[in-house]
Parts: structure tokens; C-alpha cells; sequence
């Protein structure tokens, strides 16, 4: 498909598909911005209400986690970035982004993508292919703690972005009868993240766990844990356990990993 006949991102068609969910949200669409996250921390910071969203056509400084620049094309991704507020007295969020990582799951399977997979903590798969991430930054002040959630999509996938990312990237027209309007997507996937969110505040990431690990790309596997300035580890990953951990049974016995990037051991 041509760029030039893609769908923009309209805020109102946006809201129209959200229906009554709209009043939830507080929807910025912008043209480009540096990257969608600082964009809500900015808004954070202003005292913008939970539910504030920017999503952007083009991002110039995106980012993954541990610093890793995030790649998208004009009307071939969606990027976006969420805010939310948790209640007084609610403990730090942990095991978040796997958390988000179910609602974003849910809301592609309802559009009828197929082969939906997890990796921990934060990559949204299909067939093994990379379709997107999740960026979870947190911050707390007065007691209360807040979440920005930025999420990266390939809806379709240019071939520049395809060779310049290390790892084998997918998209979404892949698995797909058709590549979704990217309106109708994100007001889906925001629909969904509400309801996530909203569970999460009265169960944690415990509510999510079975779900998560019945879509772990890497359930059973051999895999090799890399984190900066320490060891690899290798074992097979056993699940992930109420905080959002990962299990995994080595040589020396079973080990929780709260951080790290996981790679798949050669079998």
C-alpha cells in the first residue's frame, strides 16, 4: 500500500470507537514528537489526568528498553504512550509491562491476529517474529506511583526497518486477513488496556499470571538470560511467578530473574 493512502490518526475517529469509553481518555495525535513517552512524562509532570494518551505518526528519538532506539515509519506502526495513576496507598506496580502485555494480546486476538506469543518481559511475538514492544517507566511521589506505557506496533513492515533491526521483525498484516486501520487498533488496544489496568489495581500481575505464561513464546525452553555486568545464565524457563519474574531451572537449581534480556540456547 502507498503511504499517501493510509489512514491517518484522527482523534475523533479514535473517540468514536472508544463509545463510552472515550471520557477515559485524553487523546493527543500529533504529527511527530520526539518520543511518545517524554511526551507523557511532560504531561505527567503538568498534571495531566490517568488516561492521558499521545500517539504519534512519526517518532525522531523513540526508544526500547535499556536505551535501544525504537524504529517506526509513518502509516506503517503505531506508537503510543498511556498514563496512568494508580489509587493512594497502592504498592509499587510490579511485573507491569507483562501485565500490558496480556491486554495488548487480548485486543490483537479479538481483531484476528493469529499466533499471539509473550516474551519476557516486554515483546509482543508472532511466529517468533518481533512485532512490538512494551515500555514501562514508572514514577512515584507522595506515596502514589504512576506509570507511563509505551507501546510500538509494525503494522506493516518497510524494508529498510526490517534490515536495520537485529532481531527477525514481524507485523501485524502478516497475521492478519488485512492490516488494521490503525485508528480502530489503538482504540482497541486502549479499551483493553483499561480493563487490564483496572484488574491489575485489585490482584497485581498474580491475576495475569496463567494467562501470560499460556502465551509464553518460550515456555519449556532452553534459553540464555544477558544482563548488563553480570554473567549469562542459561536454563529452562519453568513461568513466571506472581510478581512477574521469571522461573528458571538451571544446574544450580531453580533461579527468579527480575531483569535481563532473554535470547534462545541453541538445542
Amino acid at each position: 500500500m502507498d503511504a499517501h493512502s493510509v489512514e491517518p490518526l484522527d482523534r475523533r475517529i479514535i473517540a468514536a470507537a472508544l463509545g463510552e469509553r472515550a471520557p477515559r481518555f485524553a487523546l493527543d495525535v500529533r504529527e511527530t514528537c520526539a518520543s511518545t513517552s517524554d511526551a507523557v512524562h511532560a504531561r505527567l509532570r503538568e498534571g495531566a489526568p490517568s488516561g492521558s494518551v499521545v500517539v504519534c505518526e512519526t517518532q525522531t528519538a523513540g526508544r526500547g528498553r535499556r536505551g535501544r532506539s525504537w524504529l517506526s515509519a509513518p502509516g506503517d506502526s503505531l506508537t503510543f504512550s498511556l498514563l496512568w495513576r494508580f489509587p493512594a496507598g497502592a504498592q509499587p506496580p510490579v511485573g507491569l509491562s507483562l501485565a500490558a502485555g496480556v491486554g495488548v494480546a487480548r485486543a490483537l486476538e479479538d481483531m484476528g491476529a493469529a499466533g499471539i506469543g509473550l516474551k519476557w518481559p516486554n515483546d509482543i511475538l508472532a511466529d517468533g517474529a518481533k512485532l512490538g514492544g512494551i515500555l514501562i517507566e514508572t514514577v512515584s511521589e507522595g506515596g502514589r506511583h504512576s506509570a507511563v506505557i509505551g507501546i510500538g506496533l509494525n503494522v506493516r513492515l518497510p524494508r529498510e526497518i526490517a534490515a536495520a533491526v537485529e532481531v527477525r521483525a514481524g507485523a501485524l498484516d502478516a497475521v492478519m486477513p488485512r492490516a488494521p486501520s490503525r485508528n480502530l487498533l489503538l482504540a482497541r488496544l486502549l479499551a483493553s488496556l483499561a480493563d487490564v489496568l483496572d484488574e491489575y489495581e485489585r490482584t497485581g500481575f498474580a491475576g495475569f499470571a496463567g494467562e501470560w505464561q499460556a502465551r509464553h513464546a518460550h515456555a519449556g525452553r532452553l534459553v540464555r538470560i544477558l544482563a548488563d555486568g553480570a554473567e549469562p545464565v542459561e536454563g529452562r524457563c519453568a513461568g513466571v511467578d506472581a510478581d512477574g519474574a521469571l522461573l528458571l531451572e538451571t544446574a544450580a537449581g531453580l533461579k527468579r530473574i527480575v531483569s535481563g534480556d532473554v535470547s534462545l540456547r541453541a538445542t
